[in-house]
């Protein structure tokens, strides 16, 4: 073939997809094993969400509702805002797609911060925009140095709020002094895929900063099914933002994008308070848990305001990544993201935190770490 592939395109290394946990089972030898790799929701979705998938089975022979309504006024009620001012994806990532499709063009600038989320560049790059990337400081973002990279040409910021993978957070005074500082042309984008997990004294009024934006920048923030409600599966994500924005947003996406069963499984997700909060009353007990037991076998865990934790374990993360698979405990290297000696680790259930912690401690004893 004689395919001619832009430079833009042939410069993107396609996202690396985790394997399947049955092959890794094959490859390694192990039966009975625990992913505590991903930011998953251990305890899974809430009964409900089951109940209203099996009853949708029948109705799969019609189109989905390509305006989302129900989930949409859902979660306008939820949330305090107006209908117009959400946007739903696939997964929150296409809404990160929409906003770099609606807003940057060839040889436009995008900053974000290193390490965070790999898409935010991959979009970038596939419309031939620039990528400015900053590196953390003290794991978390480095807003002067963002602020100084600003420029005619900026187009959007990506702050992952929390971090993935540190798990820190912004304090409010201090994204709200950002926020004022940046140049009413720059649409800021706030990824709170993890915000349910944060304290209440730590978010931002997030609805004023999308409403009240005379002579300041728009603000977009980002929201996710996949982890506090316990459904990546189903791929459901959304934008709060202005009306403006969204209208924008609409025009690139493409119809019927989020599927019926995923429409209805968020709703039901939704609904179901009481799961929800037992999701992240558990979450909270099993983070300080481990938090603690963590550092008694001598490695430090970084303060986390998500599911996860980033922990430096002393000595090379990825021959602990090996040696933890041999164990059936799946966990992930950060040395790919620069922290070669850190893991990041999902809170599990009770019992997947013991295994964890007893895999954990007899790994660091074999090679030597503690």
């Amino acid at each position: 073939m004689k395919l001619r592939i832009p430079d833009n395109i042939e410069a993107i290394t396609p996202y690396p997809p985790g394997k399947p946990l049955d092959e890794l089972e094959r490859e390694y030898g192990i039966t009975h094993s625990i992913k505590l790799a991903s930011n998953e929701n251990p305890w899974g979705p809430s009964p409900a969400v089951v109940r209203a998938l099996r009853s949708e089975l029948l109705g799969l022979h019609r189109y989905p509702d390509g305006s989302c309504y129900k989930l949409v006024q859902a979660i306008a009620e939820k949330l305090g805002v107006d209908g117009s001012e959400i946007v739903l994806g696939n997964g929150s990532n296409e809404v990160i797609e929409f906003l770099v499709k609606a807003f940057v063009t060839e040889g436009d600038e995008v900053i974000t911060s290193h390490p965070s989320f790999l898409m935010y560049q991959k979009f970038v790059q596939m419309r031939g925009g620039i990528n400015y990337i900053v590196p953390l400081k003290d794991m978390g973002h480095d807003l002067g140095v963002i602020k100084e990279m600003i420029s005619e040409k900026t187009r959007l910021i990506f702050l992952d709020n929390p971090n993935n993978p540190t798990g820190a957070v912004i304090k409010p005074v201090d994204l709200y002094t950002f926020l004022s500082e940046v140049p009413e042309s720059v649409v800021v984008v706030l990824d709170e895929a993890y915000i349910d997990f944060v304290d209440s004294s730590l978010q931002v009024d997030i609805f004023s900063l999308i409403r009240n934006v005379e002579g300041r920048c728009p603000v977009v923030s980002l929201r996710t099914f996949s982890k506090a409600y316990g459904i990546p599966g189903l791929r459901v994500g959304f934008g709060i933002m202005s009306k403006v924005i969204a209208e924008c947003l609409h025009k690139v996406r493409q119809p019927f994008n989020v599927n019926q069963m995923a429409q209805v499984g968020a709703l039901a997700a939704l609904e179901d308070e009481d799961y929800y909060q037992g999701t992240l009353d558990r979450t909270q007990k099993g983070r300080e848990y481990l938090s603690q037991e963590v550092g008694r076998l001598g490695c430090v865990a970084y303060p986390s305001h998500t599911n996860f934790f980033l922990i430096d374990v002393k000595g090379n993360a990825d021959k602990l990544y090996e040696a933890m698979l041999y164990k059936g405990v799946i966990i992930r290297s950060m040395s790919a993201y620069g922290f070669e000696n850190c893991i990041r680790v999902t809170v599990g259930t009770e019992e997947e935190n013991n295994r964890f912690l007893g895999a954990l401690g007899d790994c660091l004893g074999e090679l030597g770490y503690v």
